[in-house]
């Protein structure tokens, strides 16, 4: 989806008259200059999935120049210190100027940018998750001919002090409205500032989750994007959990995107939206208002690689708490319509043929309009525990596998249900259909099996994968679920150790 640059919360797209991809160096001296802004940041997602930062003050556009043209040197060892060493460590980071945002935060008038990382030699770090989403994006176009588009559904807890005022009872948040929510203003501020960085959001609501511990009270909200580039995807979330979590410290609450808080409460997922397009920006997911065969082939990808996906979406123990069976989270890998019991969902289109605008509102004439281009697939497993380059590149070449491998319609047909998984009655289906792991150790397994998958055309090299899966392993928890049931303050521990993940 395009932004406009008519209504745009952007105040570069407003000044600047252009759409975020047009933005050139001179459009960012030209804002700067005419601004006011002082000082230059650089932001770029680091090992632990998390924006750093370095910032420069401004004082000559020599300077400014400078900066724009040829980026700057970071040391690589202490970004990405599973597979860069001291001893030949230097980057350069490289903005992007499509990326360019005013810092809703600081003080001093400042111009932010999403970086890239560059070798010694000048090309892309091979190993950089951004430059990985690159490379999974190309190869899906090449093979394919279509263009892949995502989004996310961002799920955090808010915690702040419990009061006895308007109080709602335990995990029936969804929705909820103030008073009866407490973090609502909180969350409007978030979209809005997330929205002037450049981020396109759908809307945003209060979740299931609610419950007070320890004279705090738990708040589970989400905010959901719009449909875009899946690099952009990848962009817009990064920042947005970063602007989470900034306005959270000024606002003296607490926020966190852990996958799982404690036992019985709902927990917190990153589901991820996919659609595929033409050179036109055309849906090619639904023919005659239903869900096609190009649909199907990339779903029978993601059920091939669903287990091998959760090395990038379910990235450490507290991923696997949440995975398990009653608690609106995927264990089964299947798929289904409208069915919040699968792994992937095919959400409610706007197939239908009466105009329902005009039958509520008579003044509305009735138009017949093809609603079909919103219409996605979603993938419901991983959690805020996720490299959401490295996940939403696992996606990609997912996708892309249903288009080389034999069997794909085949496949999803066997895989698809109608049922709601979790009811006693439909036990046998559930022991009919493969597991999600378990664990960060199974999840490693899995990954291992299907390496070839992501690492076809250059996607993921050899390294890479050994690295993950390495750092999968290195949790040790094959029998984690059962360790928790023998020693409940273990999960406490985790959590703990776990709560600022992503």
């Amino acid at each position: 989806m395009k932004e406009s640059t008519t209504m745009s919360m952007n105040p570069l797209v407003s000044f600047l008259k252009k759409n975020p991809k047009d933005f050139t160096k001179a459009d960012m001296i030209k804002f700067v200059e005419e601004n006011e802004i002082r000082m230059i940041n650089f932001h770029y997602v680091a090992g632990d999935g998390r924006i750093k930062t370095l910032g420069f003050v401004l004082h000559s556009r020599e300077y400014l120049e400078q900066i724009l043209s040829n980026g700057e040197r970071v040391d690589g060892s202490n970004i990405f210190p599973a597979f860069i060493h001291a001893g030949s460590s230097d980057l350069y980071v490289i903005p992007r100027f499509s990326t360019a945002f005013i810092h809703p935060f600081a003080e001093i008038p400042t111009l932010s940018f999403l970086c890239s990382y560059y070798n010694k030699d000048g090309q892309p770090l091979e190993n950089s998750p951004e430059y990985i989403l690159r490379k999974a994006v190309k190869s899906f176009t090449e093979v394919t001919g279509m263009y892949f588009e995502a989004m996310g559904e961002l799920e955090y807890y808010v915690i702040g002090d419990a009061e006895d005022l308007y109080t709602i009872p335990d995990q029936r948040g969804y929705h909820e409205s103030s008073p009866f929510t407490k973090f609502e203003s909180f969350r409007a501020e978030c979209m809005y500032n997330i929205a002037k960085a450049g981020g396109l959001i759908k809307y945003g609501h209060s979740e299931v989750g609610n419950f007070t511990l320890d004279g705090k009270i738990y708040e589970q909200n989400e905010i959901e994007f719009l449909v875009t580039d899946v690099q952009d995807a990848a962009d817009q979330l990064v920042i947005a959990k970063w602007i989470i979590r900034n306005l959270a410290y000024q606002y003296g609450l607490d926020v966190t995107f852990s996958p799982k808080i404690t036992t019985g409460k709902a927990g917190s997922g990153l589901h991820i939206h996919t659609r595929i397009v033409d050179a036109n920006g055309k849906n090619q997911y639904v023919t005659k208002g239903k869900l096609n065969s190009i649909a199907k082939t990339a779903i029978a990808g993601y059920m091939t690689c669903a287990g091998s996906l959760t090395a990038f979406g379910n990235t450490n123990p507290t991923s696997y708490f949440r995975l398990v069976p009653h608690q609106e989270a995927p264990t089964s890998i299947c798929w289904g319509d409208r069915n919040r019991s699968v792994l992937v969902r095919v959400p409610l289109g706007w197939n239908y043929k009466n105009d329902i605008l005009a039958d509520l509102n008579p003044l509305e004439k009735p138009v017949k309009k093809d609603r079909t281009q919103k219409q996605t697939v979603e993938f419901r497993c991983p959690d805020g525990s996720a490299d959401i380059y490295l996940l939403l590149a696992g996606l990609v070449c997912a996708a892309r596998h249903g288009f080389e491998m034999e069997g794909a319609l085949e496949f999803a047909e066997k895989t698809y249900v109608d049922v709601d998984i979790h009811r006693p009655e439909n036990k046998a289906l559930v022991e009919s259909l493969a597991q999600l792991p378990a664990s960060c150790w199974e999840s490693a397994d899995e990954l291992s099996r299907n390496r070839a998958i992501f690492e076809a055309h250059g996607v993921f090299n050899r390294e890479m994968i050994d690295d993950i899966v390495k750092q999968l392993k290195a949790f040790k928890d094959q029998k984690i679920r059962k360790e928790i049931e023998k020693n409940p303050d273990l999960m406490t521990k985790m959590v703990k150790e776990y709560f600022y993940c992503g």
